[in-house]
């Protein structure tokens, strides 16, 4: 049986890229930016903190896969989603000094942060949206005393997302 090498060649590089692909699924490091599943952000206490903590995961097998620096925030995103971040003092003071977070995607973040917030008060807890923490950076918070410690934010898919200045 005779298979043209014109066809066999493009089966070939498809098979090898989907297997390509897999394999760093498999290994938790899906190359493409989907799923987003939001992210588990935990706050270091000093740019050294930050550093040592990243270093720290990747000995554990939780890579870097990018920074995302912005104004007064230092931020790594490792391949699980994770996120460590350094805040200077007045961002997390206008957190109400939470330091963690957990970070959903929404298409109107805005809107998703109202309903959380007029939920958490129906089941009985505080809840205050707050907007441009980070200026230029679509994210919404909801501070709220459900959490000890933490906020809740909203933002955009991340194919949606500026980059950060």
């Amino acid at each position: 049986m005779f298979i043209s090498k014109w066809i066999l060649i493009p089966a070939l590089l498809i098979f090898l890229g989907l297997a390509t692909w897999t394999g760093l699924l498999v290994a938790g490091r899906n190359p493409l930016p989907f799923p987003d599943n939001g992210s588990r952000i935990f706050a270091a206490r000093s740019p050294e903190a930050k550093a040592a903590l990243v270093e720290l995961l990747a000995q554990h097998g939780v890579n870097e896969r990018f920074k995302a620096d912005s104004g007064g925030v230092l931020r790594s995103i490792m391949w699980d989603g994770t996120i460590i971040n350094y805040s200077t003092p007045d961002i997390i003071a206008k957190l109400g000094d939470a330091s963690g977070c957990i970070g959903l995607v929404s298409d109107d973040p805005k809107a998703d942060a109202e309903k959380a917030a007029a939920f958490l008060k129906a089941k009985g807890f505080s809840a205050e949206v707050v907007y441009e923490i980070e200026p230029g950076l679509p994210i919404v918070f909801v501070l709220t005393d459900a959490l000890s410690g933490s906020v809740l934010n909203f933002r955009p898919h991340i194919m949606n997302m500026p980059t950060p200045e």
